[in-house]
Parts: structure tokens; sequence; C-alpha cells
């Protein structure tokens, strides 16, 4: 069993970086500090757990999620990914939202109210991120969330009722004042911090001068692949949409660390 053990957003590897893997927990768990099973990663079965405390033992250590990327493998990662928001979900829905009776899990994936045995399960807050072109420049920003001084790529939530492309176009539009076509759909990531999809598109420059919606954007500009600014890690399908502009540009891969 491979166990993806949660404190918060920290998650206990062992002192190699590696995923705890035993017939039993490796840690000590209370009455109520639960393990629930995920589905199997290369063939191991997987549970997660939350507990209170951070693990001080020797031979463990406490990393955070999105620095685990560097640790663990893809599927890993990835299987780390749905644990927490898993954890995020239930710590959120103790309750009926129709009742307020306990709510109980029924499936893996699933809770139903003890009292009026209303259905809930996990629901993912969907976000498209675009790259767009002008010729042989891409379009960067800077988000004044970002904890860092880099830039990457325009984004938004999708709204109630909208399309993907509309959502592209309005974020865009919203943010940079600018008019956007051809909007082509590139690939998609689980975002679980905590509990996102993040769908990535291309997009081609139309009309319109670059005014940034101060509210959202710290400072924004087009840049040409051989002079890019500080850029997102390989994490995040920024990232991946970025060094794909950097292939069609100059033949080869954007080897630089990014923040």
């Amino acid at each position: 069993m491979k166990y993806f053990i949660f404190c918060r957003d920290q998650l206990l590897l062992t002192d190699k970086g590696e995923l705890p893997i035993g017939d039993t927990p490796p840690i000590r768990l209370e009455d109520w500090q639960k393990t629930h099973p995920l589905s199997e990663v290369e063939g191991i079965p997987c549970c997660w757990a939350s507990i209170d405390m951070p693990i001080s033992e020797k031979g463990f250590q406490m990393v955070g999620l999105r620095q685990s990327y560097s640790l663990l493998s893809l599927s890993d990662y990835l299987m780390a990914g749905k644990a927490y928001e898993l954890l995020y979900w239930d710590t959120n829905t103790k309750f009926c939202g129709v009742c307020g009776a306990p709510m109980r899990f029924h499936t893996n994936i699933s809770k139903r109210c003890t009292c009026c045995c209303k259905e809930v399960w996990p629901s993912l807050a969907i976000a498209v991120i675009v790259a767009v072109q002008r010729n042989d420049e891409i379009l960067l920003v800077q988000s004044n969330k970002f904890r860092a001084d880099y830039m990457g790529l325009v984004a938004g939530f999708v709204e109630t009722g909208e399309t993907l492309e509309d959502c592209v176009r309005r974020e865009v539009k919203e943010e940079t004042q600018i008019e956007i076509d051809n909007i082509r759909y590139f690939g998609n990531q689980p975002w679980p911090y905590p509990s996102g999809l993040m769908i990535g598109f291309k997009a081609d420059y139309v009309s319109g001068e670059l005014q940034l919606q101060r509210s959202e954007l710290t400072k924004g500009g087009w840049f040409k692949a051989d002079n890019l600014p500080n850029i997102p890690s390989k994490l995040s399908i920024a990232r991946l949409l970025i060094d794909d502009f950097v292939r069609e540009q100059k033949g080869q891969d954007l080897d630089v660390k990014g923040f």
C-alpha cells in the first residue's frame, strides 16, 4: 500500500523523498484519522489520510505538494494531487447543505447525508489559460497573485453558462483589452491547489492596444522567444504553452529554470 498522508498541504515522504509503502501505515494514526482508499499506481493500491500535526520522526520529512513534483514520479504526483483534493473536499463537506445532518462516505469519491440521503461528489473549479501570439511574439503577464517576480499567461475561471472559448475571449479582453481569434485547444492539467482543472489554449492576436487590468495584473508585454523574462516552472501548463511557443520559433526546448 502507498500512503498519501497530509498535514494540511504538507505531504509525508521518507527522508529519501519517496512515498511510504507497506502493509500498515508508516506512522501511528488515531482512531479518527482513518485511511481512505484511492485507485492503484503502477499496480500498487493507494490510500490517503489526514493528520493534525506535522511529523518530525527520523526517517521522514514533510514536503509541500508543489515541491513534491520534483521528487515524485509523475504518476505519484498526480495521485498526491487527487488525494489532496479529496482531503480538501472531505474537510468542507462534513455536514449536509440541505438539512445540516452529518455526511458519511458512500463511495471512495462520494458522500451521502445520514438523514435526507442527499449525495455529493467533489467539484472542480474549471479555469482556462491561453498563449496569445502576435507574429513572433507571445503575450506574457504578471498576476498580482504571483509570489515571485516572474511572468505567465492570461488565465481565469469559467463562468456559469459560458463555453471554454467564450471564457478565453472574455478573460483576454478583460485583462488586456485586445481582441483574439483562432482559438485552439492545447491540453489540460489537474491543478490541485486545492481543486482546479486548467485547460490550455493557443490563440492569435487580432487587434487592440495592450491595456492591463490593474486589479488583476502587475505588468505585461509582448516577448520574442530569445528575450523572455522569468517564467513559470515546468510544473505548470503555462510553462508547457510557453515551451511550445519557443519550439515553434526556435526549434528547440527552453532550458531555463522557472519559478
